[in-house]
């Protein structure tokens, strides 16, 4: 999920087409947005890419609080660059956290399993 290789199969891949996440961070961050990534449909050895992921949700959570914050719903677009960026509401109340969750909600159309090739994080440390 967090490394460089982005080889056909090479993905975080879970059961079914719902999973979830939680990515713990180095330090706290006011996060701005978060990448997700999977293959093409051209590097797919089956020619298709239904098992990325679709619907998706961030919240942002802190170790020391059970509380979790929504900073964005997303979809990923398997007709747009496998690579795409989303920016994160964390303006009203800027807050720092030291834990991100990414929940898929929906991949598009694979019944046995969703894949993740890469998730990035950004924002600044606090």
């Amino acid at each position: 999920l967090l490394q460089p290789n982005v080889h056909p199969g090479n993905c975080w891949a879970f059961r079914g087409h719902q999973g979830q996440v939680v990515i713990r961070l180095p330090a706290r961050v006011y996060l701005s947005a978060i990448t997700v990534q999977h293959i093409t449909k051209e590097a797919s050895p089956s020619g298709t890419i239904n098992s990325a992921p679709k619907d998706m949700a961030v919240f942002g959570l802190d170790a020391d609080r059970e509380e979790e914050t929504l900073l964005g719903m997303f979809t990923y677009n398997v007709e747009k660059d496998p690579i795409q960026t989303f920016p994160l509401k964390n303006m009203l109340l800027p807050r720092a956290f030291s834990q991100v969750k990414l929940i898929v909600k929906s991949n598009w159309g694979n019944p046995w399993y969703t894949c993740i090739y890469r998730v990035k994080v950004h924002g600044r440390i606090e």
